[in-house]
């Protein structure tokens, strides 16, 4: 118990979610000067990088490195979270997700080709795809979040179960740091190793899209499961189990858009986040009349 509290105080304490926003924003700031730099050598032709990717071909698509670095940080607020609200964990893959969108279309918005056939030139079709479904959502965000910041007036859980609870969900955050972290880094050298190898063959902008997350919301969904089972243990409600089994679903919708391309990844993403908000209406109306 006293190494638990050691560790969540040393990963997720008020005081080094500081530490380590201020770190990423730096890093974040650090990064996206070095991608200009790296833009203007190779279009001035100073030094010869034989650099053919898309993300290094404009300087707006330097705006795509310091949000993979604050994609890092909303990471780490999703295990911050975790122990502390599961509606809050669950908007954060939300956010995680739309904030991915919002990153590509940086990217997008450097190689948009202006013209009268815009529907028929692919890149600005999907640009139009992900711009209308970062606005959708936003808005289902929002209302997912205020949905989730309803207090529960009528039900009184027992106290003793709350904290257990909330001290397995301590213990499988402590753990999910180290895991992410390490992820992220693998992620970083395999990239790096692959780059320096073939200079000329970068990879695809599909596969650095979906560079650590993939396998990211592949870990949620265990996590996820884990979550749900636990839950057994402090509750049989019907409206409980289906609103934590309902989450695991969107999850897994999210994750299964990492394998395709397209509109259809685009509408999976749509559609996880509007089941998840559907989950947590419907859960929030089946408890008010529950206990009324």
């Amino acid at each position: 118990m006293n190494l638990l509290n050691k560790l969540y105080q040393i990963f997720l304490s008020e005081y080094s979610k500081r530490r380590i926003e201020k770190t990423i924003l730096y890093v974040a700031l650090f990064g996206f000067f070095i991608h200009l730099i790296l833009i203007y050598l190779s279009k001035f032709g100073i030094a010869n990088l034989s650099l053919e990717s898309e993300l290094f071909k404009n300087p707006i698509s330097a705006i795509y490195t310091p949000f993979s670095f604050i994609l890092v940080y909303e990471v780490y607020l999703l295990i911050y979270y975790l122990p502390k609200s599961f509606t809050n964990y669950i908007t954060k893959q939300y956010e995680i997700i739309t904030l991915i969108i919002i990153r590509k279309l940086f990217k997008d918005l450097s190689a948009l080709e202006l013209s009268s056939d815009w529907f028929q030139i692919k890149g600005d079709l999907q640009f139009t795809y992900d711009i209308l479904a970062s606005v959708i959502l936003f808005y289902l965000i929002f209302h997912f979040q205020k949905q989730g910041i309803q207090k529960s007036t009528q039900q009184k859980d027992n106290k003793l179960k709350i904290e257990r609870f909330i001290r397995r969900k301590k213990i499988i955050a402590v753990a999910l740091v180290p895991i992410f972290f390490t992820m992220a880094l693998v992620t970083l050298l395999n990239w790096t190793a692959d780059v320096s190898l073939a200079p000329n063959d970068l990879p695809s902008f599909e596969t650095i899209n979906n560079l650590f997350f993939d396998e990211f919301f592949t870990v949620l969904i265990l996590v996820d499961v884990v979550l749900l089972l636990i839950s057994f243990f402090y509750t049989d409600k019907f409206y409980k189990i289906i609103r934590n089994s309902g989450f695991v679903v969107s999850t897994i919708l999210i994750r299964m858009s990492f394998g395709v391309s397209g509109l259809i990844s685009t509408i999976l993403i749509v559609v996880a986040v509007l089941f998840g908000l559907a989950i947590i209406i419907i859960h929030n109306k089946y408890e008010k009349n529950y206990f009324a």
